[in-house]
């Protein structure tokens, strides 16, 4: 006989883990105010009007970020940071290939292309922390106990 164990994502990470990447999101969105022409720069030359580009997406990022920590708006959040980070995706394409254009940043090569995958990681995250539904959050996985150490219809729980 087999034991089962549900596995599921412990409320209180999930919420830190919300909480900690909206405000992640938030203080990202204040630096597009605070440094702007840091991001002016990193914007492809062929888009229109850089400056009112840096402005959407920092208000984006501060209303997504803040959305995440309101449960009635943490989906719509989701999907509005989700559509950022592919949006502002042309930028960092644009800074990988163009380290020279951001030489006064000072910015490795290496690491503007390991921005690229970041943003697929990040969309994953959000994903994961925020529209995962709690149903799918349950696994069962069965595990195949010695006899000796087997509990008749017994459920275990585990917080990860």
């Amino acid at each position: 006989m087999a034991d089962r164990i549900f596995i599921y994502r412990s409320s209180f990470w999930i919420w830190t883990a919300r909480l900690l990447t909206g405000l992640f999101f938030i203080f990202a969105g204040l630096n597009h105010f605070r440094e702007p022409g840091l991001y002016v720069k990193i914007i492809p030359p062929h888009f229109p009007d850089p400056s009112l580009l840096v402005v959407i997406s920092g208000v984006g990022e501060i209303a997504g970020g803040a959305g995440l920590c309101v449960p009635i708006l943490r989906r719509t959040a989701a999907w509005g940071l989700i559509a950022l980070l592919i949006a502002v995706f042309p930028a960092n394409i644009y800074m990988a290939l163009y380290p020279d254009a951001l030489a006064s940043l000072h910015i490795p090569a290496w690491l503007l292309w390991l921005r690229l995958p970041m943003q697929f990681i990040l969309i994953a995250w959000i994903w994961w922390i925020a529209l995962l539904r709690q149903s799918q959050q349950v696994r069962e996985v069965t595990l195949l106990m010695p006899p000796s150490r087997t509990v008749a219809d017994e459920t275990i729980r585990l917080r990860l």
